[in-house]
Order: C-alpha cells, then structure tokens, then sequence
C-alpha cells in the first residue's frame, strides 16, 4: 500500500494499530544539490522496491510506504523480523552502491492511520515517535533496533549473535530508549554511534546521555553462556559422552555460569531421550525406541510444551552414562526424560522419569507391569503425566489426541518404527536401500493393520523421497505416493498429520509450491512442536528464491530440533549458492561443534575455499586426513575427493576417487552422473579419445534407461545430453539440454532451474558451440547459483572455453574481489 496513491477517510476516532516500522535517513542528504538529491532518491526507491521483505509485503497488500524528504518509512503489520530483514537486505544492495551513505532505525508500536492535507495516508503515534529517536541516534551503515524488536528477536536462534547492547539512553523530551546495534559480517555498522560516545554534552536538541553501561539481555546472556560450556566440553575431547563424575571437575565458577545458561531454558520444554532396551532378546530394542518415540508424539501434539525433535535426541544412546546437565544445554530444555523398557512373552515392564536436568532432580518417575497389549495405553498415561507435572494446559482436542493409540496390532508397531529408524538416517550412501526397505516394512504394517493411519503417512514419505530425490523418478512410484495419502486422507482427514503428507506430496512429487504451504499452515496448528513444518516451509521457499524466509523457517527447525545435521546442511547450502561464503562458513562450524567427527561437514567447510577463491589445497588436505583416519568414511566424500582430483588434473586420484563410489559416482544437486560418463570425462581429460568414446557409449546406454523410465525429468535429459555431447551427436546434445531447460525452469526450481542452465552450457560447449556456451552460462551464474569460481576455474569440464575472453570474463567476475 502506497501512502503516496492511497485516500484515507478521516475518522473521530482513531484506532492505534501494532505495526514495525522500519526508518531510513540518508545521511549528507542537505549538502547534495538538488538534482543529486533527486537522482539518489530515485535510484534508493529502487533498491528498496527490489528487496524480497518489500516485495512479499506488498503483494500481500500489508505495506504503508510513506516517503519522508530525505528517506522513508515502512510500515510493516506481520512481524518484526520483516523490517529487520528488509534493513539487511538494503543493506546488502547497496554495497553495489557505495555512494549512497544510510542510516536505519527498527522499532515496533503503535500507530494510527490519519488523512494528511492532501488527503492521503499519514501515520501518527508513538511508535513513530520512538522510531525516530531509534534512528537519530545512528550514523551512516547504523541499523539501531529499540529494545522492544531486540527482544523478540532474541527468541530466535539465528537473531541472536546479530544482536549487540550499546546499553540504555535518554534521548529528546527525556525518553529513555534501550538500543541494539544490528550487524553480521559485512553488513551494518558495528562501530559504536558517535552520540553514544559523547558524555559531556547537555543540549537537549542533539545530545544523546547513556545512562546504564551496555549489558547483555537475557537472550543474548543464555546464548553466550551455553556457548562457553560447551566450550568447555570441547576442551575435554569427550563432547558426547563425559560421565556424570566428570562434571564434577569443571570449576564452581563454569557451574555457575551453566546453571544461569540453563535457568533460561523455557520450564516446559522437555527432550525425550532413547529409552534403555532390557529385554533379554535384542531385537526388542525397535520396541523400546518405539516406545520411547510415541510418547515424544504424544507430547509433541500439546502447543503448551516445547519438545525436541526425535532427530536430535536420538543422538543421546541409551545404556551409557549421560550427563543430563550438559544435554539440557546441548538441547536447550529445562527437563528431560529417561526410561527402560523390557518386554518378556505377554508382559510388558515400562519405567519413565521426568528429570529437571537443570539440577538432577527427579520430578516424577513411575514403574508400569502389565500385559503386552496395554502398551500404547502405558504410553498415553505416561505422556499425561508428564502434562499434569509440568502444568501443561490441554486442550479438549489435546486430550483426544493425546489418547489415541498408533495402531491395535504390536508387530505392526514393530515394523512401523524399524520403518521409522531407517527413514531417521536420512542422507547417505545408502539412503535410496534404506527408503525401499523403510517401504517394504511399512506395507507390511499396513497389510497387518489397514487403519495403521502414521504408517500410511510415513509410506508416503519414503515413496516421495524416492521419487524427488532422483532414485526412481516414475510415475509409478508417484501414484504410490499418492495412494499412501489416500489412505492416510480417508483415515483422519483433518489431521495434522494428513495435511504435512499432503504438503510433502505436492511439493515432492508435484513442485506445487502454493499448495503445499497451504497444507503446512493447516498442518501447524494441531503439530506445534514438529520442526517438519518449519524445515518443509524453508525447503520450499527456497525453490521459490525466497531465501530470507527461507533461512528463517529453517531456523526455527533448528530451534525444535538443535542437533538435525541435514536442517544445517540445508542452511549451508543456501548460503553456499548465494555466494554468502562467511555465513556458509559459520553454520558449517555451528555444525561441528555440535559433532566435531563429521567428515561430511569438515569437507563442506573445506571446500569453501575451493569454490569461493579456487583453492584446492584445503579441501585436499581434510580428504588426506579422512582417508588416514577414517577410511570407512571416505565413501561418503568420494565425490568431493573426485571434484578435487579432476580440479588438480590427477589422473590417478580420480580413479581411485571413483573405485570408492557405489552405483551413482557423482550427485550433483538432482542430477546423477554414472560412473562411465566420469570415466569418460577423465579420459577427455587426458586426450584419450578413444577410451572416451567407449566410456561414454557405455555411460548413453545406462543413462538412455533412465531417461526412458522418466522421460519429462530435466536432471536425467541434461545428464545424456553431456554424454551425446561427448560422444559428438552435436543436434541430439543440444536437443536435450534445450528440453531439460524447458522442464525445470528457474521459475519452478531457484537451485535446479539454474543447474539445467550451466548443464545445457557445458553441453553446448562441449560440441563446440561457443557463443551459445557463454551466453547461457552468463545467465546460469547469477546468483543464487549452484555454479562457482573455483569450477570455472579449475574443472577440466569448461576445458573447451578456456581462453575465449567472453569466458574469461565471466570467470573473473566470480573471482574473489
């Protein structure tokens, strides 16, 4: 809504509205002439207009945009993060744009609409009122938050390390404001404002008093202190598993400094930790995790309580002693639970506690010996429990849900959570074995138990991700999908549950990105604490090229679910193929403090300096050590072992790197390159001509299969148009990465709509053509890209470009400046 172009009727009275508001002063602005002040004014309306916060606001028609002489105000109504993100986005901009010198100011209150003289929509109030005194009080690059946006934003995760106190102040009519100086890396000013320094002056007009010395907010003092215990676990080299005595070492002053960390953990947040598995035979070990993961559902279901996703706590093996002060930290929960399960003939032996983990101290705990059948009974009064302990509030809705059994039929159950384990393990070598055997088991479920509702809606799951991730892109495989949803839809239609499989579907099986977030915003309410919402929305988001709101729901997984390595990857990711490379770097050392071991996360974090600034030796030394040191991993980073060794031109490298994969040599993103087409490419490589065409004619016939099976999936046409390239059918080529372009286009997919351009380059290239190799590659490196400096730079895939300055132009732009 523009307050130049909208009419506002004056009314008698005036009804305040909460909004966030977001003010932007350009510095110098008097001393330019007055065709410099128009023309600066006109080139910021566009970097404004160009932001994701502007644009999302504004097309849901929840935008006031008021100009204000010399800058703006935006009127935000959804949410405080929406001007803080706007800020930073601008921010960003003008760093093409050092000319133009701003200053920002975020507060959020209340306003009023009012008709100025020309009719037109004015705002009065107080929250503008203290938004102003927020931005006077900055310089140029400054964006100053009032206390009031700091807070909220402390809530969350990532705010967090952006957020620094410049302490408390009196500003104009003796106002004291609370500010917050808002930078990260390169954005912002984190240079103390020039008002807050001067002490002595008394001018009311222009002088600015600190009157409390900065201090840390309570959010910012949980942050920092959880990170210093943590610290201190590193230091011991034993992150996971210290043993309770050894807590006892750590000096009086590290406890303290844990206790107040941990005291401002929310006190109904709770992680349900793997319950001990004491039956004689150990296969009933899927019992007991099944146990322990339906009374985390159950709890998960109540919107009064934090719990943490199963992901995470999973991590935290029974059997061994556990340091419950350090989880609390780890995990961010005030409580947690433990237990054991043994299970003998008919009879089943529960035990449960619910444990302050703050300070040891038992709240609850009960013994359960029954007979078998009465387990999923066992389960529901164990989570009620835990409720009525915490003085969790429930809902009549709650009370139902909390209630109802997962199935009647105890080897149904058995199978559904042997399912459930499988499809817990997420990425890896063996993920497409472990979906199809997660399948199996869960048909098996359901053919013993028909109105098994979650197994239907973990089949689906394990049938989608088959299907989207590439390892059988068939409609057959979609139609059981979308029968698993079916069934699951004509169970309980209005189940949350049934809602997330549905938005799962739609994205997955269909890039149907409109409807699926329908389907999470109906999903949310009734799934309060199930981190799939948030790490779903993200996904999607992103391949829409939302990436501020992407990250944030992703964000806010993390929150639920603090020790899920794929959400991480997931962050990293976005970051990498926006180029953002000091953020991508910061996660990817967030994930190692969390697992200091993960190959797959020091490789991540190594190649950085192989796509940002062409760098090969880091990412060469970590592949060194994890060959040295943990060989059985290495099957794990064989693609990133491979990349290395053709960035290098080590033949021989490069064969090993490709003995260590199993049927798929090399992902790129969505398209999977088999292992003859990399034979090929080596032996380009070295100019063998001829063991490339017998390589690559061997690569077409495997991957002409492939296509046949899924003939409208660009990944696979892109994939057999570089080995028609290579094997010089120059018309076939060209032909499929035309239709591979066509069928994912950026518009459908931000990450994989740009990886069918450069592939359609690389083949163009390939065979020759080099004017159209460049023109489509200048269009695939914009970012967000999946296509980096040091590829460009080191690969032996762009051999044929080399030296065409048109292509050595596009390479430098990507060089590190």
């Amino acid at each position: 809504m523009n307050a130049q172009d909208t009419s506002a009727e004056a009314k008698p009275d005036l009804q305040p509205e909460l909004a966030h508001l977001l003010l932007i002063d350009v510095v110098g602005y008097s001393k330019l002439s007055d065709n410099e002040q128009i023309e600066l004014l006109q080139e910021l309306n566009q970097i404004v207009r160009g932001t994701e916060s502007f644009r999302a606001a504004e097309a849901n028609g929840k935008l006031i945009r008021v100009p204000t002489g010399d800058g703006m105000t935006l009127v935000f109504f959804h949410s405080p993060e929406e001007p803080v993100r706007c800020a930073l986005e601008i921010s960003r901009a003008l760093q093409a744009h050092p000319h133009i010198q701003l200053r920002m100011g975020v507060h959020s209150g209340q306003v009023n609409r009012v008709a100025d003289i020309n009719d037109k929509t004015s705002l009065t109030g107080s929250g503008i009122n203290v938004a102003q005194r927020v931005l006077d009080c900055g310089d140029a690059g400054h964006i100053l938050l009032s206390a009031h946006v700091a807070e909220d934003l402390g809530q969350y995760r990532q705010w967090q390390p952006c957020l620094h106190d410049l302490g408390e102040c009196e500003v104009k009519h003796g106002l004291r404001l609370r500010l917050f100086n808002l930078y990260k890396e390169n954005l912002g000013n984190p240079q103390v404002p020039d008002k807050l320094k001067r002490r002595g002056r008394k001018k009311e007009s222009d002088a600015v008093r600190q009157i409390g010395a900065p201090r840390w907010p309570k959010f910012l003092i949980a942050a920092a202190l959880v990170v210093a215990a943590l610290a201190l676990v590193i230091s011991s080299l034993t992150f996971f598993h210290r043993a309770s005595s050894t807590a006892a070492s750590v000096s009086p002053k590290a406890t303290a400094m844990s206790n107040t960390a941990a005291s401002a953990f929310p006190e109904k947040s709770i992680a349900v930790l793997p319950f001990e598995n004491l039956s004689a035979e150990k296969e009933n070990a899927y019992f007991a995790d099944g146990v322990q993961d339906e009374i985390l559902t159950l709890l998960a279901k109540l919107a009064d309580l934090k719990i943490i996703s199963r992901v995470s706590v999973m991590q935290y093996k029974s059997g061994v002693a556990r340091n419950l002060r350090e989880i609390s930290q780890q995990l961010g929960v005030a409580n947690v639970v433990e237990g054991s399960v043994q299970r003998s003939g008919n009879r089943v032996r529960v035990n449960a506690q619910l444990v302050d983990a703050r300070t040891d101290r038992q709240i609850w705990g009960q013994t359960y010996d029954r007979d078998l059948a009465d387990v999923f009974a066992i389960q529901s009064e164990i989570a009620k429990a835990i409720a009525e302990q915490l003085q969790a509030k429930l809902s009549p809705r709650e009370e139902k849900a909390i209630e109802r059994p997962p199935t009647g039929d105890i080897a149904a159950f058995d199978l559904y959570t042997r399912a459930k384990n499988l499809l817990l393990i997420g990425l890896s070598s063996t993920m497409k074995a472990n979906l199809l055997q997660a399948a199996d088991l869960l048909n098996q479920a359901v053919s013993r138990d028909p109105s098994f509702f979650r197994a239907y809606c973990q089949l689906a799951y394990a049938h989608d991700a088959l299907y989207f991730l590439g390892f059988d892109h068939t409609a057959a495989r979609l139609a059981l999908a979308e029968a698993a949803v079916q069934a699951a839809t004509r169970l309980r239609p209005d189940a949350g549950e049934t809602h997330l499989a549905r938005a799962q579907n739609l994205y997955w099986g269909y890039l149907d990105y409109d409807g699926a977030l329908a389907e999470l915003e109906v999903a949310r309410p009734t799934l309060p604490n199930d981190s799939r919402i948030f790490e779903l929305k993200g996904l999607i988001q992103r391949r829409q090229g939302r990436w501020e709101e992407s990250t944030q729901n992703l964000e806010r997984a993390i929150d639920l679910d603090p020790r899920n390595f794929f959400t991480l990857q997931q962050i990293a990711i976005s970051y990498g193929v926006l180029r953002r490379y000091n953020e991508e770097t910061s996660v990817l050392n967030r994930a190692l403090t969390i697992q200091p071991t993960d190959v797959d996360s020091k490789v991540a974090l190594a190649s950085i300096a192989f796509h940002s600034k062409a760098d090969s030796r880091p990412l060469h030394q970590t592949i060194d050590s994890v060959r040295a040191i943990n060989p059985a991993a290495v099957p794990s980073i064989a693609d990133a072992w491979l990349s290395c060794a053709l960035a290098e031109r080590d033949v021989a490298a490069a064969k090993n790197a490709l003995n260590a994969f199993g049927e798929i040599p090399l992902t790129d993103y969505a398209v999977h390159l088999n292992r003859p087409l990399m034979e090929g490419v080596i032996a380009r490589m070295t100019k063998d001509a001829g063991k490339a065409r017998d390589a690559f004619t061997a690569a077409r016939a495997e991957q002409e299969k492939a296509v046949q099976t899924q003939p409208n999936y660009g990944p696979a046409l892109c994939a057999l148009g570089l080995i028609d390239a290579g094997l010089g059918r120059k018309e076939e080529a060209l032909r499929e990465g035309r239709r591979a372009v066509e069928l994912l286009p950026v518009e459908k997919d931000a990450i994989n709509g740009p990886l069918m351009i450069a592939y359609s380059a690389m083949i163009a290239a390939w065979v020759g053509n080099k004017d159209l190799a460049c023109e489509q590659l200048a269009i695939a490196i914009r970012p967000p890209s999946t296509v980096s400096y040091g590829q460009l730079k080191l690969l032996p895939h762009w051999d044929p470009l080399r030296g065409d300055p048109r292509f050595e132009k596009i390479v430098a732009s990507l060089a590190p400046k």
